[in-house]
This record gives C-alpha cells, sequence and structure tokens, in this order.
C-alpha cells in the first residue's frame, strides 16, 4: 500500500469543517478503468469493477488484500446494495441491471423496455421503498472496450425505474445526452443526475407519484467531467471529476475540493462509521478516512 498527500481545497466558507487524514491511501493500483465502489458492511469489504478487464474486485478490510470478486462479469460498472444487503449492479456487456443473490447466483432485474434491450447500464441507486433508479448511456455499445459494440434499440440514452412490486422497467427522464451518476437527496425527495456529455449536475422533485419534475442545472463541472455522486449525513453533494472530487452544497455552491492525481470516476463512503472515502480513479482504488459522514443508504435503514 502506497500513500501520498491529500489536499482539502476550500472554496467556501461551509467547505471548511470537512477535512480528515493528510493522506491518501493507494489500496490498488493496477485497473485499466476502475469504477462502481460498493462498500459490504457485513463483509467488511469493497468491491469495485475494472471495466474494460472485465473483471470485479474485492479489497478486504482486515487485511488489507485485494482479490477477484467475479471475473468475467458482463463489464459491469456501477454497484449499490439493497435493503437485503444484495449487490445490485449495471452491466455494460449484459446491457442488464442486475443482483448478486446471498448464494453468490446472479439475477437479471432489468434487461429491457417496451421490449427493447436497453444501451448499457451505468449506474445505480436504490430507494427506500425498494424501487431501483439507474441511468442507461451507450458507453458499453459504442466500441468493444468496455462492453460489446451494438446498436442502441432505444431512441436515446434514459434513465429509469424498475417497479419493486411488479419489476417493470419505467422510463423516469429522457432528456439526457449521457446520463452517468445518480443520488437521492436525505429525504428522498430530489434526485440529482450527472449528464457527462453536457457537463452538468441536474436535479429534479420526487413526486408522491415518483415522477420527476426538472429542476434544472444544479451545478457545472470545472474540471473534466462529472461522474459518479455520493451525499453525506449533511445533504452535502460529492462529485467525481476531473481533479478529485468536488463537493456542492444543496443550492449548489462549490464548496470545495479533495484532489487527486488521476481522474475520478466515483466514490463510496464506507467503513464502520460510513466515514471513511473510498475513491475509483482510473487505474486505482484510493481510500481516506474523513469528518465526514456518507448518508445512510436502504440498508442502514432498515437495520
Amino acid at each position: 500500500m502506497q500513500t501520498l498527500p491529500a489536499t482539502f481545497e476550500v472554496l467556501d466558507d461551509r467547505f471548511a469543517g470537512c477535512s480528515g487524514d493528510s493522506r491518501f491511501e493507494q489500496l490498488y493500483g493496477d485497473c485499466r478503468w476502475a469504477e462502481g465502489p460498493v462498500y459490504l458492511p457485513a463483509a467488511r469489504s469493497l468491491v469495485w469493477s475494472d471495466i474494460p478487464n472485465d473483471r470485479m474486485l474485492r479489497w478486504d478490510e482486515t487485511t488489507g488484500g485485494v482479490g477477484p470478486f467475479r471475473h468475467p462479469c458482463g463489464y459491469t460498472n456501477g454497484h449499490t446494495l439493497d435493503a437485503e444487503g444484495r449487490i445490485v449492479s449495471c452491466e455494460h456487456g449484459g446491457r442488464r441491471v442486475s443482483r448478486t443473490e446471498h448464494d453468490g447466483s446472479v439475477t437479471t432485474l432489468a434487461d429491457r423496455v417496451d421490449g427493447k434491450r436497453l444501451n448499457s447500464p451505468n449506474d445505480v441507486v436504490v430507494r427506500s421503498d425498494g424501487s431501483i433508479w439507474f441511468t442507461d448511456p451507450s458507453y458499453g455499445i459504442d466500441s468493444d472496450y468496455e462492453g460489446h459494440r451494438s446498436e442502441s434499440e432505444t431512441d436515446g440514452c434514459h434513465v429509469y425505474r424498475i417497479d419493486p412490486v411488479t419489476g417493470a422497467c419505467i422510463r423516469v427522464a429522457d432528456d439526457f445526452v449521457r446520463p452517468n451518476g445518480l443520488a437521492f437527496a436525505l429525504d428522498e425527495r430530489t434526485l440529482y443526475i450527472a449528464d457527462t456529455r453536457r457537463n452538468h449536475l441536474r436535479r429534479f422533485a420526487v413526486g408522491d407519484d415518483l415522477r420527476l419534475t426538472d429542476m434544472g442545472v444544479l451545478a457545472e463541472c470545472s474540471a473534466g467531467v462529472f461522474d459518479g455522486l455520493r451525499l453525506d449525513t449533511e445533504g452535502r453533494i460529492w462529485a467525481a471529476a476531473g481533479d478529485g472530487v468536488h463537493c456542492f452544497d444543496a443550492d449548489g455552491t462549490l464548496l470545495g475540493k479533495l484532489h487527486l492525481p488521476e481522474p475520478v470516476a466515483n466514490l463510496v463512503f464506507g467503513g464502520p462509521k460510513r466515514n471513511r472515502l473510498f475513491v475509483t480513479a482510473s487505474t486505482s482504488l484510493y481510500s481516506i478516512l474523513t469528518n465526514v459522514t456518507g448518508a445512510p443508504g436502504p440498508l442502514h435503514a432498515r437495520s
């Protein structure tokens, strides 16, 4: 394990208390494109994707060791946990959203909408009502690098919801070029979605009927492009970007940055207290202990 200096750049006084260790730990550094970190509390481990190598890797918190979790894995990208602690994954290769059951088997949750194959599901979040929301850009079918080159069967790159009762896959937003990372506000009445091609972060009001109302652009990316998103317990939005992780207030103000030496793809808060930030950045998996606590997901809300 290597360490490197960590720089918290304060751009607004509200970020002054968001700090942590003075150094990052590089937990692994041999990926082609690291993505989709998800922390597994019961296993005290972190699983993430190395998309072009078609593998999922696992870092063990108790030993520091890294080994294969699944290979091949359908060119998985983003992952999250549901309320039962099962991994929900977006697969470029399988063009589906899948779930890893407790016995290790894999179940398809959605691979089609209106009878047409999805493009290549990218990132995913589970709401407390059990519904699964995911983005579906075309990165996995644009070439053979992180999936299988194919023609799109849909009329664009959209955002979808999987109904927890019927299993129906429902389009919820379609005014995107390349929808990517997404995250709910703490009260789940707002949904944040990154559009990587337009390079901005948008917000939507979530109605009682789960319909989305566009509330406009929340923030523009000032370095590289936006990718994965996470929230902390104060409602701040942490976004993957070209020069590290950017932290925004819910009003759209860029509060500060946590700089890394590689472009960041995604992030997740984990560890026993959810105050260890794990970051997938190009070839590497990094972590840093912070004084910020990640927002609870369905698994924590249920327990």
